[in-house]
């Protein structure tokens, strides 16, 4: 979240993927069935949300989900394939921004409102989700992103020069948890907080750092063990 290439080939909506034979009317009809109901449910309890709820509420048998989507990456991906698009649009918008310090913040603020409208978006965001190469993609272009517009408000003399993009994504995870739960008892309060840890990285208010960065390795490591676990964490859920 190098490129933004590859982002696309989750198949959003109810179409077949490409160069796949085209779904017979009750096929397409149970496969669109499966998608909203997944990101109704990944929007209530995150990406880790039993399988089982999910046919459940499209009102189909085990069976048929993992005929549509065998792994739950496969269905991850197409359930936010507009999410991924829509993130990579806002960081293109923010790398145009004639203004650094304008094009780091806003872009943050665009996911961090995604993030707090959705927790199964949170999920992708903030953790690591297997099996999901689109996602995969988002993360690359998201770290070269924030990697682009740090160097820039660096060089224009806004931000402190000892941060790291890794520093930064860090941090954005480790505040971008804490925003779904927030956004049930004080809507937007996360506002605050973003502004609070935005304003540490201005330039003026720089101190030394008591230990290094981490690397991009060490912080992939991290976020994957924060996310779902998969397979088996909630029985049936886990394929």
């Amino acid at each position: 979240m190098e490129s933004g290439r590859g982002v696309g080939n989750g198949g959003g909506g109810g179409s077949a993927a490409a160069g796949a034979a085209p779904l017979r009317r009750d096929a397409r009809r149970n496969r669109e069935a499966l998608i909203a109901a997944a990101r109704a449910v990944y929007a209530e309890q995150g990406v880790d949300a039993p399988l089982d709820d999910i046919a459940r509420r499209a009102g189909v048998g085990n069976a048929t989900l993992y005929r549509h989507f065998p792994t739950r990456g496969a269905l991850v991906e197409a359930v936010f394939h507009d999410t991924l698009t829509g993130t990579l649009r806002a960081s293109e918008e923010a790398r145009r921004s004639e203004d650094p310090w304008e094009g780091l913040t806003s872009y943050l603020e665009s996911v961090f409102e995604g993030l707090a409208a959705d927790r199964g978006a949170n999920d992708l965001m903030t953790t690591g989700v297997e099996g999901t190469p689109s996602l995969e993609a988002l993360r690359a272009h998201n770290h070269e992103t924030v990697g682009i517009l740090l160097r820039r408000a660096q060089e224009h003399g806004t931000v402190r020069p000892d941060v790291t993009a890794e520093d930064l994504l860090f941090a954005l995870a480790a505040l971008g948890r804490v925003v779904p739960a927030s956004a049930a008892v004080v809507p937007g309060s996360w506002r605050r907080y973003l502004a609070l840890l935005l304003d540490g990285l201005r330039a003026e208010a720089a101190r030394p750092l008591p230990v290094p960065p981490v690397d991009f390795g060490q912080l992939e490591e991290i976020l994957r063990e924060l996310g779902p676990a998969m397979p088996g964490r909630r029985g049936a859920a886990g394929r």
